[in-house]
């Protein structure tokens, strides 16, 4: 019994890592240009989708996030280099669309809110717990 459980972790496992590896790419959105195509993967990697918020636009199948590889493939054609494409796309979205926003006086939330729910989260429970004993 344990071990069947310990084989269905591990396939759900390597399922997940497999998955993980899966680019949303479309067949028609590749460059011809091989250097034009990495440096465009590249990019979409750091870009947040909009929708899914959590994904880059490189692993989201979202139509927003399709808008925006293609945005960024006509942009490297038309000769833009990497800071002027982030620099387009965060003047017009804002820094939330960088998966690693920079740390500056109105992204310290984005940066440091997490951790101070998890301290909060913590001390909520370890104060449950004194009242418990």
């Amino acid at each position: 019994m344990l071990n069947n459980i310990f084989k269905v972790i591990i396939s759900i496992l390597l399922i997940q890592i497999n998955m993980s590896n899966c680019n949303a790419v479309e067949p028609d959105e590749i460059l011809n240009d091989p250097k034009q195509e990495l440096r465009a993967r590249k990019i979409s990697k750091n870009i947040r989708c909009m929708v899914c918020q959590n994904q880059s636009i490189d692993d989201s199948n979202s139509s927003i996030a399709r808008d925006f590889r293609i945005l960024i493939r006509s942009k490297i054609q038309e000769g833009s280099e990497d800071k002027e494409i982030y620099k387009f796309l965060v003047e017009r979205y804002g820094d939330f669309v960088l998966l690693k926003p920079p740390l500056k006086s109105n992204t310290v939330a984005l940066w440091f809110l997490p951790f101070i729910f998890l301290v909060i989260g913590i001390l909520v429970i370890l104060n449950h717990n004194k009242k418990s004993n």
